[in-house]
């Protein structure tokens, strides 16, 4: 069994061409690039058993060579992905069932009839490869960059691959995601957690592949550092994912939850008083104000214009076309890694950090909700939108948080209620929404969950 860790990156066709020439790449290939072609079909069950379970199971043709590969659940985020695979040699193309024994076969699937194992779909492709030499100090890296080029097809449906994939031959993790950076600060790729299986599977069945990730399980005395990174990991995953899906689909929806998915995080990096100096977080907000300033502005205008959301497609295409999208992506994944926001923070910083995620979310969310000052807003709704960055605020952790709160009651409804505020204070002034405005703070004011948070 080896352990797999790569990362892979949606590039078009003319990144494929210029990364070959890419001074970086040159510098530090070691090998000179090579090409094979690479056919594979791809198995399951009629009932997709095995998508199920997270294994992909194929045979590849490599020139004279036949492969039969077993990839197992492992992990996936924002792009960098562990999976654990099993190959073995065999003499013709059909494919061993002896061979998927206790010994790799995940234990969820030990009751499947194996019998039942058809073909499914198949990619075939054009792999351009080399060893890329990236030193980290004195540890030694060896990366394998490969240029893939070719079609994913099921039945009469056809999708092309071109992206670049990094894997780790040598060295840490965090060198596949240093690499990937210095490359997406010149040439427009981004992280795509969708594997050349899963593209066959969408194929076939287009809501096969999943955007709303499980969200990050929280324990009330966990520290607010692991908290915080746990919930930022989980909205840069879901946002990547929902980018890929929104562009294969065009479904407004996605849209939405991918501006949903930056709002959060933009949220939370401002919300972690002294553990996170706002130092630490600069870089950050500033990328996802940049990017919320285009994309939420066009997605409020676009909820009531059917003729915005028609044209958001081809605008959103141009943004991957830059390399906006690819440079936040990758260097949020490097930030998480070091843990950026704990940099140099002071002694106050350091405790607050380590705090039980229940205490200081309880003091954190009644402290926000006592300066939002909701009776303030019923007198003049007109100014209520001053106050979006704090109900934003608000909102998130209710969102990702309010599991911990043993004590605190009905926040599920709060939450809701507070969501209304949200969207009538991003809407145009008129006199139904100052009304409406008006009616809704009267009503989170009077909610028992606001009631409980403004008491502490």
């Amino acid at each position: 069994m080896n352990k797999e860790t790569e990362i892979k990156l949606r590039i078009s066709r003319e990144t494929l061409a210029a990364l070959r020439e890419h001074p970086l790449l040159k510098k530090r290939n070691k090998s000179g690039w090579q090409q094979r072609e690479l056919l594979n079909q791809y198995f399951d069950t009629p009932e997709r058993d095995l998508s199920a379970a997270k294994v992909a199971l194929r045979l590849r043709r490599d020139g004279d060579v036949v492969i039969q590969t077993l990839k197992t659940r492992g992990n996936s985020v924002a792009g960098l992905s562990e999976r654990n695979e099993f190959q073995w040699e065999l003499p013709k193309a059909k494919l061993d069932l002896k061979k998927l024994d206790d010994t790799c076969w995940p234990e969820s699937l030990a009751e499947l009839d194996k019998k039942t194992i058809k073909p499914l779909f198949t990619n075939d492709f054009v792999r351009e490869f080399a060893d890329i030499a990236w030193g980290r100090g004195k540890s030694k890296v060896v990366i394998e960059a490969a240029l893939d080029l070719g079609t994913v097809s099921a039945g009469k449906q056809k999708e092309e691959i071109c992206e670049l994939e990094l894997e780790l031959r040598e060295g840490e993790p965090e060198a596949l995601l240093e690499l990937a950076a210095e490359l997406a600060a010149s040439l427009p790729l981004f992280p795509c957690d969708i594997s050349k299986a899963e593209r066959g599977y969408r194929l076939l069945d287009p809501s096969s592949y999943h955007v709303n990730l499980p969200a990050p399980e929280l324990d009330p005395e966990m520290p607010l550092d692991d908290a915080f990174s746990a919930i930022a990991w989980h909205l840069l995953a879901s946002s990547q994912r929902l980018a890929e899906q929104y562009q294969h689909t065009g479904h407004w929806r996605l849209l939405q939850d991918w501006v949903q998915c930056l709002g959060e995080l933009r949220a939370l990096a401002s919300s972690l008083g002294q553990a996170a100096p706002r130092a630490t977080t600069r870089e950050l907000r500033g990328r996802l104000d940049a990017l919320l300033e285009d994309w939420r502005t066009l997605v409020l205008a676009g909820n009531d214009d059917e003729d915005i959301r028609r044209a958001a497609p081809e605008q959103f295409a141009d943004e991957l076309l830059d390399t906006r999208w690819g440079q936040f992506s990758l260097d949020t994944s490097r930030w998480l890694i070091a843990r950026g926001w704990t940099a140099e923070r002071n002694k106050r910083g350091e405790r607050q950090g380590a705090a039980a995620l229940a205490n200081w979310l309880s003091v954190e969310l009644g402290d926000e909700a006592k300066a939002l000052q909701l009776p303030l807003y019923q007198q003049q709704p007109e100014d209520l939108a001053e106050q979006l960055p704090r109900i934003e605020r608000l909102l998130s952790w209710l969102h990702y948080g309010r599991s911990v709160l043993l004590e605190a009651p009905e926040l599920d409804r709060l939450y809701g209620e507070l969501s209304k505020l949200q969207q009538l204070a991003n809407q145009p002034i008129s006199d139904e929404v100052l009304d409406a405005r008006v009616q809704q703070a009267f009503a989170v004011a009077q909610s028992r969950g606001w009631k409980h948070l403004v008491r502490k």
